[in-house]
């Protein structure tokens, strides 16, 4: 792997780690701050079609069902696609108020990120996630 690649994946890192750290603090705005304006999330099967209604989904979520909720996050891979363009593979869970572990596999999903580079920056163009049924064959 070339030293720009080792750097863009330091890059595509940072960006997941903040918003881990915003997600534990509740903070929508801080967790959306590294996506593209034109995003897009798809989650309990749900499209959210840009940066703001992300946004606005997640402060409501923080305000409600997820508030004190963190995420339990292990990267599996990752794929440069082109010179501008990466697939992140993660398993996840949300770690409800007051739990320090996920309780069990069905609340796990695999969930795909897809970065995009825009002017020098590493951005989150896209996410999906989707429950894990059968361990990866």
């Amino acid at each position: 792997m070339s030293n720009i690649r080792v750097e863009d994946e330091a890059a595509i890192q940072a960006v997941l780690v903040a918003s881990y750290k915003a997600w534990e603090a509740g903070d929508a705005d801080g967790m959306v701050a590294n996506y593209t304006a034109d995003a897009t999330a798809i989650m309990t099967g749900s499209l959210r079609g840009s940066r703001d209604v992300i946004r606005q989904n997640m402060a409501l979520a923080f305000e409600g069902p997820l508030k004190g909720s963190s995420t339990y996050n292990k990267q599996l891979s990752i794929r440069f696609v082109g010179r501008d363009g990466a697939i992140v593979i993660s398993e996840s869970a949300i770690l409800f108020a007051g739990e320090t572990e996920v309780p069990g596999d069905p609340r796990k999903v695999n969930a795909t990120w897809v970065f995009e580079k825009r002017d020098d920056q590493w951005l989150i163009a896209a996410y999906h996630n989707s429950p894990v049924l059968v361990p990866e064959q």
